[in-house]
């Protein structure tokens, strides 16, 4: 294995400050969607299409933005999709319509989707094995900072200094990872080819990825259960909100139940990889996610519905992903090096991708309570069907334990 170009630390927080880009955005604009239905006089299905439409953006903008970066390195693809998230955030802050808001959430969900994609693929392009999972876990750690206060920070700004200054926190974001990109991000891709970018070649890319067990199964499990916070993220301001009865302060305080157990979650399994291998600890976070599942299915239908119902069964729900995180990443990224930035974005497609199905589900499905009782433990019940499922690959993905 060649010598990393920055050390595990490094790669660790430019990955979490670009991975981070697109759930915050996310988190920091939810709080704010009830009170953008008064806004532009409109109906609650308007503004979950906002979303909607940034998840849309998010997921099928990867799957370019990673093979773009397998042709032209990381970081020029970087600088160029965050200057789309800039442009978008601009434009959201002087929105006077629907529409508007809509193109404008459209173009950030499309800058934002270098963030997932290729923070994964500089992680691959240095470390494989037990080094890329103790990357992957400490991205994780520092990803659950971001979301966890961006909730509140909107929520505050929303109530003091309304709206629009939210996407002013955006514009900053964008900013800051221009100056990422040019002043501290060193090009890590070494297989450089614009041959990556062919349609026949980017085809055939795809098609062996998902034909490959040790890609396919890892990205569907996290598809599905990291696209649970995802969808959750269009239903629970409702249900928070409205149901349950709190501001959007609260509300924006309550969300640390669900980054702070992930974030808790992170730190557990950062110690349990000291002594473990990342594989051997997936089962316990299985559990607690198929708990968390339970939970959920079983006190939305209870009545009288508190916050402790709801944000109880999501903080275990989302440490049992902080735990799974590190190993089921690794292994879908690791037997592929020379176009890791298209495993890293079709690896993203599927977990936007579950999100963008969930969260379509749940406008389908109408009732915001009936919908958090029903799609979350159907998606976890996926997941769990797959990880039990013989696995022709076996471990082999982890790479040595001292690599």
């Amino acid at each position: 294995m060649t010598t990393p170009i920055m050390s595990e630390r490094q790669t660790a927080i430019i990955g979490a400050i670009l991975v981070a880009l697109g759930p915050v955005s996310m988190a920091l604009y939810t709080p704010a969607m009830p009170r953008l239905v008064e806004v532009f006089g409109t109906d609650i299905s308007s503004i979950k299409l906002t979303l909607t439409i940034y998840f849309a953006g998010f997921t099928l903008a990867q799957l370019f933005c990673g093979p773009l970066s397998d042709a032209f390195g990381r970081r020029p693809i970087v600088l160029a999709f965050s200057g789309i998230y800039l442009l978008g955030s601009v434009i959201a802050v002087f929105a006077d319509s629907v529409a508007a808001l809509l193109a404008a959430r459209l173009l950030q969900g499309v800058g934002a989707s270098a963030g997932i994609a290729i923070s994964r693929a500089i992680v691959r392009d240095q470390f494989t094995g037990q080094a890329s999972a103790r990357i992957m876990n400490l991205v994780g750690l520092m990803l659950a900072v971001g979301p966890a206060l961006a909730p509140t920070i909107g929520g505050l700004t929303l109530e003091t200094l309304g709206w629009r200054a939210i996407f002013f926190v955006m514009v900053a974001y964008g900013i800051g990872i221009g100056v990422l990109a040019i002043f501290f991000m060193a090009e890590t891709n070494a297989f450089r080819d614009r041959g990556h970018i062919a349609p026949r070649r980017l085809a055939s890319s795809y098609a062996r990825l998902l034909a490959d067990a040790r890609f396919l199964r890892p990205s569907i499990i996290l598809g599905t259960t990291l696209g649970s916070i995802y969808t959750m993220a269009t239903m629970l301001p409702f249900v928070i909100i409205e149901r349950v009865g709190l501001t959007p302060s609260q509300f924006g305080y309550s969300m640390m139940l669900q980054s702070g157990s992930f974030f808790l979650g992170s730190l557990v399994t950062r110690s349990l990889l000291k002594r473990f291998s990342a594989e051997r600890i997936v089962p316990f976070g299985m559990a607690l996610i198929v708990l968390g599942c339970v939970g959920l299915a079983l006190f939305t239908r209870a009545g009288n519905l508190t916050l402790l119902h709801v944000m109880g069964p999501v903080a275990v729900f989302a440490f049992g992903i902080a735990v799974i995180l590190p190993s089921m990443s690794t292994r879908a990224l690791f037997p592929f090096p020379q176009f890791a930035g298209a495993a890293s974005a079709l690896m993203g497609f599927f977990q936007m991708g579950g999100g963008l199905a969930g969260s379509f589900a749940a406008v389908l499905v109408g009732d915001p309570v009936v919908a958090l009782g029903t799609i979350v433990p159907v998606m976890g019940l996926i997941a769990l069907v797959l990880y039990l499922l013989p696995d022709p690959a076996g471990v082999e993905a982890l790479g040595e334990a001292g690599e």
